[in-house]
């Protein structure tokens, strides 16, 4: 897509997630809890629950609401565990759909995403099916407006941090690429620099888009997706739909 394109969804990407802050930081509460219960409730010595927190504070949830969390997981001893599962599907005109989610109810979960899918007259497919369409990365972007460095200080701050590209779009501003498991450290790195970020996620980037011309698919589609979106077990839904 190109640069002003994909800056525009990303926005638009931002400022539903912001309207709908209770569920983002249900997702990060979740996330945490999963970290704790598998290393731990200190960060420092439990390096998934590290980048997790640097992704939380990047995505604006705020301190107390990120140590009740963990406070939470830690005392929780025989609560609820929850399960990390992806699910594979196609959606209308063969947009291939990638669904990640947290859940302690498999059998609550595959219902919902499966009913999700036919109610868009998609299908859910089998794992390894979409999958290879898409590149697993993690993505930070900034505004330029925001940032007091400039580009190539900013762009030699993220790379020595251990970034694995970066990329100034248009005049909006620049898309920080790095591997899934050290963006946390990226991010602390922008975090003592006071680099405000935009966004902070690890996606599925898909490796080509596909677009529908068909009002029909387009409903049915965007169906799918915000039956998806509202599913509580649901962390993450990726795409390679190019919206027009």
């Amino acid at each position: 897509m190109a640069g002003h394109s994909k800056f525009a969804n990303i926005k638009h990407k931002k400022e539903k997630a912001d309207a709908k802050k209770a569920k983002v930081f249900t997702k990060f509460g979740k996330e945490i809890a999963v970290a704790v219960k598998s290393g731990g409730a200190d960060p420092s010595a439990n390096p998934r629950l590290k980048d997790v927190i640097a992704k939380a504070k990047a995505n604006n949830m705020p301190n107390d609401n990120i140590d009740r969390a963990i406070k939470k997981a830690a005392g929780d001893k025989d609560g609820k565990t929850f399960e990390a599962i992806s699910y594979e599907g196609f959606g209308p005109g063969g947009i291939a759909v990638f669904v990640e989610t947290l859940t302690d109810n498999k059998t609550r979960t595959v219902s919902n995403v499966r009913a999700a899918f036919n109610k868009g007259e998609g299908n859910l497919g089998v794992s390894g099916s979409v999958s290879f369409q898409f590149d697993h990365i993690g993505q930070i972007t900034v505004l330029k407006t925001d940032s007091p460095m400039d580009e190539e200080e900013l762009m030699m701050l993220v790379l020595d941090a251990g970034a694995t590209d970066f990329n100034a779009e248009e005049d909006e501003g620049y898309e920080i690429i790095t591997d899934p498991l050290g963006m946390g450290i990226v991010l602390e790195a922008m975090e003592t620099a006071k680099i405000p970020v935009l966004t902070a996620e690890v996606i599925m980037q898909p490796k080509l888009y596909t677009t529908l011309t068909n009002p029909d698919d387009i409903k049915k589609m965007n169906k799918i997706l915000a039956l998806l979106e509202e599913d509580d077990d649901v962390q993450a839904v990726f795409h390679n739909w190019e919206e027009e």
